[in-house]
């Protein structure tokens, strides 16, 4: 997994592009990711014990890894791996820079 929880993304395609955020959480069994402030839906919820009102409340849902790019410097960039002494590191295909 190129992208890790906390990096800011950018959404590249679908209803959200343009957006930026920062990954909340990471699904790697289904290859998604939680970008804060992306792909809000709108969930009815029945009154109950916890919640007695009811109503709508909205949150984020899971984006698919391939729509979003990592942001850095401002500018959109892919992501790749070298190794520098023992450890794996990530860096900017752009600006050739460790992240």
């Amino acid at each position: 997994m190129k992208l890790k929880t906390g990096d800011t993304v950018r959404v590249t395609t679908g209803e959200d592009k343009g957006k930026e955020g920062k990954i909340v959480k990471i699904l790697k069994d289904k290859n998604k990711a939680v970008v804060e402030g992306v792909n809000m839906v709108s969930k009815h919820t029945k009154p109950s014990a916890q919640n007695p009102q009811g109503g709508i409340s909205k949150f984020e849902a899971p984006i698919q890894i391939s729509n979003i790019m990592l942001v850095e410097n401002g500018n959109t960039t892919r992501v790749g791996y070298k190794i520098e002494g023992d450890k794996k590191v990530r860096f900017s295909k752009k600006s050739k820079e460790i992240i």
